[in-house]
């Protein structure tokens, strides 16, 4: 396996909130929050979520249409978030984008040969004739006609645009195409055709593909990996089959429920989310699913359902956040004929579909009052009841990627995975500059270790076992990982990267953890795994 053509790690994309003249910066909207994943040469990854998770900026940021705040894009060997105008101008060569409304995106003054070939002049191509030929060709590729370059963006369908939009990505022949939604906005059968063209003309240009959708059917059809979204951050990851068959976050299950299915006899059988989506700007603490996840954690000495615990989280998400409005609750209740703080309970109950009593005394005793609290208006005392007796540990910490069939906790596969992607943007750099790098590392990891065992390793510190020790201590991976394979490749990669093979070096961990599937969720930190090699 050679290097993939484009490795993102850690991707932050925030904007700032401001008020008052001085436009004084109050907070920030997270829309994309730490977002890794690779894309191989000639391979298909979909980047899946729902509306507003953050995957179009995640794509904009990665082409660097808009500036990231923060992590690493890194194409080919070189890291383009430090990238000037002119290295954009060459990196834009090579990566393009089909966004996601073919109309908008189209001049309507210019001619869909002249927009087509606007690239092709932007690039310094300036025979007027050959730009001509080359998108006729293209045209007649994507199933229109070369007649068509002198026809203008309204005399053509919503499928013929997404060809023209097609064809204006391909004609600088690229390497990379990130398409945001290519088939949304298009009848079911004219869907069908677009898929098949992007795969016909993948095949043919040898292209590697980031597809965005929020259609679970798309993304099965046409992707070889699944990256999940939610709120900015990416919570699981894994080959296109195996997420669909054996999902192992909540949210992707519940996505894939979502998907209509042509049997009545399943009808209703999929997971229902409760609540609404947080805002990026304020997103909750721990997990940022967990005030929707139908399987958040409860604590071990509370003896309830995963959907009665659902349920109680919803009523202590409202309280805390909105409050109960206690009037509508009581005319509701006077219109059953009813009256009393228990009626009011009762309802409240109801509402968020709490059993009238819970199956362990404690939590019934914390809960009503709790409840008693809310009745008689006192919010305050109500929230703290709750939380004391409600925690979750999907709420108290914030899970991290575990990869299956590695004994790997969170952190040692985010530090191999950030020693990775730096070796994979030293690879065209000279031997003497990636030295140089690596120095600044290693002294950095020495000032953060303890200063008596540097002046005990001082008369070792040209040796090889003590550069890699250095090496690991300043990218954050412990000097011996609890999984054998995974130590193995890291040892050799650190091998590599001493004899100043940064090639072979960033080749032997993509190897050995690619494509390999990871979660981020608090479920998998308890979950049996397979034991390495099983995958």
């Amino acid at each position: 396996m050679t290097r993939p053509i484009l490795d993102v790690h850690e991707l932050r994309k925030h904007y700032p909130v401001t008020e008052g003249v001085l436009r004084k910066e109050v907070g920030r909207v997270r829309a994309v929050d730490g977002v890794s994943f690779t894309v191989d040469r000639g391979e298909t990854v979909g980047l899946v979520g729902e509306s507003g998770c953050g995957k179009s900026t995640a794509a904009t940021s990665l082409l660097r249409l808009e500036k990231p705040t923060g992590g690493r894009v890194v194409f080919d060997g070189e890291d383009v978030t430090g990238y000037d105008d002119r290295e954009l101008k060459r990196f834009r060569r090579r990566a393009q984008m089909i966004f996601q409304d073919p109309t908008s995106s189209f001049d309507p003054r210019m001619s869909v040969g002249e927009a087509v070939a606007e690239p092709l002049r932007v690039h310094g191509m300036r025979d007027r004739n050959r730009r001509r030929a080359i998108v006729g060709d293209l045209l007649d590729r994507v199933g229109l006609d070369a007649a068509d370059f002198d026809r203008y963006p309204h005399e053509f369908s919503g499928g013929q645009k997404q060809r023209i939009a097609l064809a204006r990505a391909l004609v600088i022949n690229p390497d990379l195409v990130v398409a945001d939604e290519p088939v949304s906005a298009l009848d079911v059968s004219v869907q069908a055709d677009i898929l098949r063209l992007i795969e016909r003309v993948q095949s043919e240009f040898g292209l590697a593909l980031l597809v965005i959708s929020h259609d679970m059917g798309v993304v099965r059809e046409i992707c070889d990996r699944v990256a999940v979204m939610y709120l900015g951050e990416i919570v699981e990851t894994g080959p296109t089959e195996e997420i669909f068959e054996d999902p192992r976050h909540p949210y992707t299950e519940a996505l894939l429920g979502s998907t209509p299915i042509a049997d009545p006899r399943r009808r209703g059988q999929g997971t229902v989310l409760t609540g609404d989506v947080p805002s990026p700007s304020d997103p909750p603490p721990g997990c940022r699913f967990h005030t929707r996840c139908p399987a958040v954690i409860p604590p071990d000495d509370y003896d309830v359902s995963s959907a009665t615990w659902r349920a109680v989280l919803d009523l202590r998400l409202r309280v805390e956040t909105e409050g109960i409005d206690l009037e509508a609750v009581e005319e509701y209740v006077t219109e059953r004929g009813e009256a009393g703080p228990d009626a009011v309970t009762e309802a409240i109950r109801e509402e968020f579909d709490v059993p009238p009593e819970l199956p362990d005394a404690t939590a019934e005793r914390a809960l009503s009052s709790a409840l008693d609290a809310v009745v008689a208006g006192d919010r305050e005392a109500a929230v703290e009841r709750l939380a004391a007796a409600f925690p979750t540990v999907c709420r108290q910490r914030r899970p991290g990627f575990r990869l299956q069939g590695r004994d790997l906790d969170a952190d040692q596969w985010t530090a191999i995975r950030s020693l990775r992607t730096w070796l994979a943007a030293q690879c065209n750099d000279d031997p003497q500059s990636v030295a140089a790098l690596l120095a600044e590392r290693e002294s950095a990891g020495r000032r953060s270790a303890d200063r008596s065992s540097d002046r005990r390793r001082q008369e070792d510190a040209g040796t090889p076992a003590e550069r890699r020790r250095r090496v690991r201590e300043a990218f954050g991976v412990p000097d011996r990982l609890p999984d054998g394979d995974a130590e193995r490749a890291v040892a050799s990669a650190l091998d590599s990267l001493l004899s100043e093979d940064y090639e072979a070096a960033a080749a032997t961990l993509y190897d050995a953890f690619d494509p390999l599937r990871a979660a981020a969720c608090h479920l998998e930190a308890d979950a049996p795994r397979d034991a390495p090699g099983d995958d």
